[in-house]
């Protein structure tokens, strides 16, 4: 049941179910800001949001939370499942905690933000959108990242940018391996001032962006040889 508290939109996971919830939030107008409280890892909360709202998810969230949105803001006060963020369109999700795997999987625009570590798959297949983790980063990052931004403050996992399009990677810290086709380049100054201006809407103030590793494609995969099938 939502109840309107000090011009803030309250909704009680502990009553209404995730459907409830979100219909609740798609009727807000324009400019409301509304919080949900007793989230206790539910899943596919706030998920489908296509106008300018501001959510708060109090406590920790389960998968698929924020994803597919446009415009809206998207506020976890704890840590979240697989794939928050998925889908993005534009707007931004910020988990203050962990996130599990394929955060800002698919992302087309926006800014996903986690403040501790996220798990294998982060930014898979990324179309566009941006994605800031303060923390470190588990396998396969990047992987099949078409275009966009993956910012890394900690340390990379294994297969770093396997088979990355146009999307770039920086990592403060260590990388374990890199994927098939990805490589590593010198910094220019555009990439400092890419890196500079993510790190601090993200709320970063631990990341020295003349100091990352910057990951493109060394596009060697964007044709097919059938002479060297094994780097496939």
């Amino acid at each position: 049941m939502a109840c309107v508290s000090t011009d803030v939109v309250v909704l009680d996971a502990a009553v209404d179910d995730t459907r409830t919830i979100n219909r609740a939030l798609r009727a807000l107008p324009d400019g409301a800001r509304a919080r949900i409280e007793h989230a206790r890892g539910r899943h596919n909360l706030a998920v489908g949001l296509h106008h300018p709202v501001t959510v708060d998810v109090v406590g920790n969230a389960g998968y698929y939370c924020g994803a597919l949105g446009e415009r809206a803001t998207v506020r976890v006060d704890g840590s979240v499942g697989w794939c928050a963020g998925e889908n993005l369109m534009s707007g931004s999700v910020t988990v203050r905690g962990h996130a599990g795997q394929s955060t800002g999987a698919s992302a087309h625009g926006g800014l996903v933000v986690v403040h501790g570590d996220a798990g294998a798959r982060t930014a898979i297949s990324l179309k566009g959108g941006r994605v800031a983790v303060a923390g470190s980063i588990g396998h396969a990052g990047a992987f099949m990242a078409q275009a966009g931004v993956l910012l890394v403050g900690g340390d990379a996992g294994d297969g770093l940018g396997d088979s990355l399009y146009e999307a770039t990677v920086f990592v403060a810290g260590r990388i374990a391996s890199l994927g098939a086709d990805a490589r590593v380049e010198d910094l220019t100054d555009d990439d400092v001032a890419v890196a500079v201006a993510l790190a601090d809407e993200a709320g970063f103030d631990h990341i020295d962006a003349t100091s990352l590793t910057k990951v493109t494609s060394a596009r060697s995969l964007y044709r097919f040889d059938a002479l060297a099938a094994q780097r496939y």
